[in-house]
């Protein structure tokens, strides 16, 4: 019995498998070019790599592609932090709160302090319909950021009734933690915020920024606060924002 013998062309096989290696390498090649930015003079080289003879290769780039329109769709720009400042500013102003809300714009955060009564009536923790109005706003306001916003932190804000003798402990805390509590809990049930991302605390009349010498000053001290922090910021102590915004 003879023995079969090889095909004359069974040692190209290899080849075959060679080029459909080759061919999926290109493929691969052109994906990840595909999602990357265009990059004129790296195509170039590119295609000439394949195809050395190539005398017209950057009629394959669209040159009409404009900057910034390779962008991923609905991607948020470095900007879009210090956007969110503009826009309270221009939600206070049309509420015509400007002597009522003050705001600060630092270095990853923005910081907004409320006044006095607008939220909230003396030795009360329930909001006010105005109060509500504002928060409102606000709150849609801060959901077209929440991509950006690391941490919405409330503060909630005694003043020392007496100029001469402190509050007592418990309702003094227990007001000002209810404050910041209920304005948080305004937001979150407004879900245009993870509510991971909202906290609040109360410090009562120990974080005064006036002496409690005369009416007009402990009014000043009677507020409520909200510490906007940048995603990827650095944390500080309050005192350490306060500082910054003291300079």
């Amino acid at each position: 019995m003879k023995k079969r013998g090889k095909s004359a062309e069974s040692g190209a096989n290899w080849m075959d498998t060679y080029g459909d290696m080759v061919t999926l390498l290109l493929c691969f090649f052109v994906l990840l070019y595909s999602i990357s930015s265009v990059d004129q003079a790296k195509w170039e080289m590119l295609v000439k790599s394949f195809n050395p003879d190539a005398e017209k290769v950057s009629q394959i780039v669209n040159d009409d592609v404009s900057e910034g329109e390779d962008d991923v769709p609905g991607s948020l720009g470095e900007d879009a932090f210090d956007e969110l400042y503009d826009k309270l500013k221009e939600a206070v102003k049309e509420a015509g709160l400007e002597a009522q809300v003050e705001l600060y714009q630092g270095d990853g955060f923005t910081f907004v302090t409320f006044r006095d009564s607008i939220f909230f009536d003396g030795d009360s923790s329930v909001l006010k319909q105005e109060g509500t109005a504002i928060l409102e706003q606000f709150a849609s306001v801060l959901s077209g950021s929440a991509d950006v916003i690391q941490e919405i932190r409330v503060l909630g804000h005694t003043s020392q009734a007496s100029p001469d003798y402190p509050n007592e402990a418990e309702p003094d805390r227990m007001l000002a933690s209810a404050r910041a509590a209920r304005v948080v809990a305004y937001i979150q049930e407004k879900g245009m915020i993870a509510p991971e991302k909202l906290s609040s605390a109360g410090y009562g009349q120990y974080r005064p920024i006036a002496p409690f010498d005369t009416p007009e000053n402990r009014a000043k001290n009677r507020r409520v606060e909200l510490l906007i922090t940048k995603t990827d910021s650095v944390e500080h102590r309050l005192d350490e924002y306060y500082q910054e915004m003291n300079k």
